[in-house]
């Protein structure tokens, strides 16, 4: 594995660059944390990228960047959006890159990536850990969102079908929120998958949430085929009705995003949530015949990597 320090993208002039040959990733400490880059070497970035924020650093507003960051659930201004516009310390151990944040001044809390390619798979192993510093219990979910670039669609499974009469309990949530339209033609309503497309001439924001024992979301764009693997607790607390995956999109983003799980956090004590990231080439149609017989293959390549 090769990583370089000191390295340049999108103006930010201190970032780290980690790569096995196949895929990259780029962090950047003068912001964050803060995943900035994600792909194929020599080949596009899978995650999205806010050109007129790009080396931006400082101050006291709250912007989006593009790429991977880390928030707490549930959303609430200004809680949430605590600007993360100040350098990270680093350190990096061999094997992996661990980021700091300062404590957020308003919320006392810290929050630490440990990120990590994962030997023989070219997969990122990315560790979400939210510290409370403050004197007292808070309640929080660590929510780890990825803007990814513009065009493509997110796919979300559904559970596995079974007919009346052999089931007969519910199997998931589906969370909505205000302003989800479920007319509006981003979204793909399966009998086996969910989609969501972006669409920068869309008007409005689309978003669900959803309960996913299968631990699992991709994002499809021009042949590259994005995987998010992550663990389902039954015996934990999701923050938005029970949603531990959560997909957004508007005319500028679209974002896919996974929570762990709602807790109530003692003072010095930490929450921790892991994702794995898995890139692979593949075209994919919209009809769910072609997500069955393409995607699910992926997908199950991924098992024994999470």
């Amino acid at each position: 594995m090769e990583v370089q320090e000191k390295f340049d993208f999108g103006g930010w002039k201190n970032c780290i660059r980690m790569t096995d040959g196949a895929i990259e990733i780029v962090v950047t400490t003068d912001i964050g944390p803060r995943v900035v880059r994600f792909g194929f070497v020599g080949d596009d970035n899978i995650f999205g990228e806010m050109k007129e924020q790009q080396g931006k650093k400082g101050g006291d507003k709250w912007l989006i960047y593009g790429g991977h960051r880390f928030w707490h659930s549930p959303e609430s201004y200004p809680r949430t959006i605590y600007p993360d516009n100040s350098p990270v310390q680093y350190n990096w151990d061999g094997e992996t890159l661990k980021l700091i944040q300062d404590i957020e001044k308003t919320t006392g809390i810290q929050k630490e990536m440990e990120i990590s390619l994962v030997p023989d798979s070219s997969s990122v192993r990315v560790l979400h850990r939210m510290i409370n510093h403050n004197l007292w219990e808070i309640e929080a979910a660590p929510w780890a969102l990825s803007v990814m670039a513009k065009g493509g669609r997110a796919i979300i499974p559904h559970e596995s079908y079974q007919p009346h009469g052999k089931k007969l309990t519910p199997v998931r949530p589906l969370v909505l929120w205000s302003y989800t339209e479920m007319k509006d033609p981003r979204w793909i309503w399966g009998n086996r998958f969910i989609q969501l497309k972006q669409d920068p001439g869309a008007r409005g924001s689309q978003k669900i949430g959803v309960l996913n024992t299968l631990g699992w979301i991709a994002y499809y764009l021009d042949g590259k085929v994005f995987i998010k693997r992550y663990n389902y607790d039954p015996e934990s607390k999701y923050p938005d009705f029970g949603s531990n995956t959560e997909v957004y999109t508007d005319k500028d983003i679209i974002e896919i995003e996974t929570l762990g799980s709602l807790e109530r956090i003692s003072p010095n004590d930490s929450v921790e949530h892991i994702e794995t990231w898995f890139l692979f080439k593949e075209n994919l149609d919209e009809d769910e015949k072609s997500l069955e017989n393409k995607l699910i293959p992926l997908v199950k390549k991924t098992d024994d990597d999470f």
